[in-house]
């Protein structure tokens, strides 16, 4: 497998569309929830074991080979908010035509065709892992980092914090981001014989609810 091809994946500069997007970040921001580098830690250590473990668990079962299409309902059933929905499949869709480009494969023309309205992203992230060689946990470790890496990101710009500040917080989630995609691993490991109810499901209300209403907003810097 090319170690190449995770780094590749899992780098903000990959043109999936993620940089426009901070995750939650900027309503937390706007909310007075996260105002420092203390702050930031929490929020991205409470995301990564809510809404990036059962993100990395869709991304790690599509890398197995498990049926796209049943994944991105199984993301659905996981993401009750519209907002984020409509989200999701939107930075899918992004991430699929730079995957199509990248790493060219029947896998992703098939969701392309099936769902043009888009699939959700870590689904794609996990198609995309496979075609580019690697491992459902490789698929898993890109997907945890990005649902930490691009808050904390937008918070550099939303707070001017300083940038080493944000990636020792990020090097501080370290094991965090291990221990999520293990599981998220483990987890996709059984899809196969017990079917998509077995992998994460944890929730987040509060980025749910937050996502909602940024969503309505008129003027914001991040379409997330």
């Amino acid at each position: 497998m090319s170690r190449t091809a995770l780094l590749l994946l899992a780098d903000g500069r990959f043109p999936a569309g993620g940089h426009a997007h901070s995750g939650g970040m900027e309503a937390a921001v706007a909310s007075g929830a996260v105002h420092d580098t203390t702050s930031l830690e929490a929020f991205c250590r409470g995301r990564l074991h809510t809404a990036g473990l059962t993100a990395a668990g869709l991304a790690a079962a599509a890398a197995t080979g498990h049926d796209p299409l049943a994944l991105d309902d199984a993301a659905d059933t996981r993401t009750p908010v519209p907002a984020l929905r409509h989200i999701g499949r939107r930075l899918g869709r992004q991430l699929l035509r730079a995957a199509r480009a990248t790493w060219p494969c029947p896998e992703l023309d098939h969701i392309a065709h099936h769902r043009p309205g888009g699939v959700h992203q870590p689904v794609v992230l996990g198609v995309a892992a496979r075609a580019a060689g690697l491992t459902p946990l490789d698929a898993a470790h890109a997907s945890a980092y990005d649902s930490v890496g691009g808050p904390a990101t937008a918070a550099v710009r939303l707070l001017s914090l300083d940038p080493f500040d944000a990636a020792a917080v990020l090097g501080r989630l370290a094991d965090d981001c291990d221990d999520v995609a293990g599981e998220a691993a483990d987890a996709a490991g059984r899809v196969a014989t017990a079917g998509t109810t077995v992998l994460p499901a944890a929730s987040a209300p509060l980025l749910d609810i937050t996502g909602e209403h940024h969503a309505a907003w008129t003027v914001r810097l991040f379409a997330s």
